[in-house]
């Protein structure tokens, strides 16, 4: 198992795939976009799939999500899918997306074993789209929802992240539009994450800005602690149900505790928390002629290290090199 000297075990492996993408957004990246890796630096499909193995067969893994970047991008993505939904024990395999092309892939996906998504998406508005991405491929995102439903991607779950002055005043219309079609929305704080290392936390929206909004026009009733598990989100029966709706607030209510998660970059690197300031290279390793016994112990050492929180509150905080484009969802 991956363990660490808190007793938190890490089931959930988030798999980046790529660190370039097709957006820009301004939470995330600068207008002209970032350097991105070399390709001899990636992951080849096999070596994920070898590592996606070790992770599930060896160290207790349960679920598997593929981030990027966006991880529409990736050439292999499908085959890796495939390969990954034939592993026994089988994971929950999962997928976080900006939503551009998967209307023309979400099929193809759910044949691979693909089990949902996860898709990003801030505004209703076109205009306000192009504002916070700096593309104009709002109806994109829109057509793979829809897809992504008729497949069968179910859950279809929506990431939104706020921005003041910007799309604060549309979470009631979100969640109102995201209950209308079935999908579970989740409000995201921003995080120190941006590759401009801008972020600041007084321009922030909280969580109990979002709730407050979320009330003005809903009823939300608290769904019981218990229920939350090592998830992320807060959860909230919306006007007593069945429809719900989750807040992820990273920043104000941290959730390190029950934190179940470790992260493969697309290069091949072990990080233990998404604000990590140190990473542990398996791809030297795996290149060099490891075998899995030894990849299994780096990865376990990897994790037996993780902090006891990420530490966002306190004066010692340093925003980690890689912004979220490289380090993945």
């Amino acid at each position: 198992m991956l363990l660490d000297t808190f007793g938190r075990r890490a089931v959930d492996l988030r798999v980046s795939l790529t660190d370039r993408c097709n957006l820009r957004c301004t939470y995330c990246m600068p207008e002209q976009g970032l350097q991105w890796l070399a390709k001899p630096d990636l992951l080849t499909d096999e070596e994920i799939v070898r590592l996606v193995t070790v992770a599930v067969r060896d160290l207790g893994v349960q679920e598997v999500r593929f981030t990027g970047g966006e991880p529409l991008l990736r050439p292999g993505l499908v085959g890796i899918v495939q390969a990954c939904a034939a592993l026994d024990p089988r994971p929950e395999l999962s997928l976080t997306t900006n939503g551009i092309g998967l209307a023309r892939t979400a099929a193809a996906l759910r044949e691979a074993g693909l089990d949902r998504v996860n898709v990003s998406l801030d505004t209703l508005d076109p205009d306000t789209f192009h504002t916070l991405t700096r593309r104009h491929r709002h109806q994109d995102v829109l057509d793979g929802l829809a897809a992504a439903e008729a497949a069968g991607l179910t859950p279809v779950k929506l990431n939104a992240v706020l921005m003041r002055g910007v799309n604060e005043d549309e979470a009631p219309a979100l969640l109102a539009w995201c209950l209308e079609r079935g999908y579970e929305l989740r409000f995201i704080e921003q995080m120190p994450l941006d590759a401009q290392h801008g972020w600041d936390r007084s321009s922030m929206i909280t969580a109990e800005e979002i709730l407050e909004r979320l009330s003005a026009r809903f009823d939300l009733t608290p769904e019981p602690s218990a229920t939350r598990g090592a998830a992320p989100a807060e959860r909230w029966l919306v006007d007593g149900g069945p429809g719900r709706v989750g807040v992820i607030a990273s920043v104000t209510r941290p959730f390190c505790r029950a934190c179940d998660r470790t992260r493969l970059t697309a290069d091949g690197q072990v990080r233990d928390c998404l604000f990590a300031t140190g990473e542990t290279d398996l791809r030297t390793a795996l290149r060099s002629g490891a075998d899995d016994a030894e990849l299994a112990a780096r990865w376990r050492t990897a994790m037996w290290g993780k902090k006891a929180g990420a530490g966002i509150d306190s004066p010692e905080f340093h925003q980690p090199d890689r912004p979220m484009s490289a380090i993945g969802g």
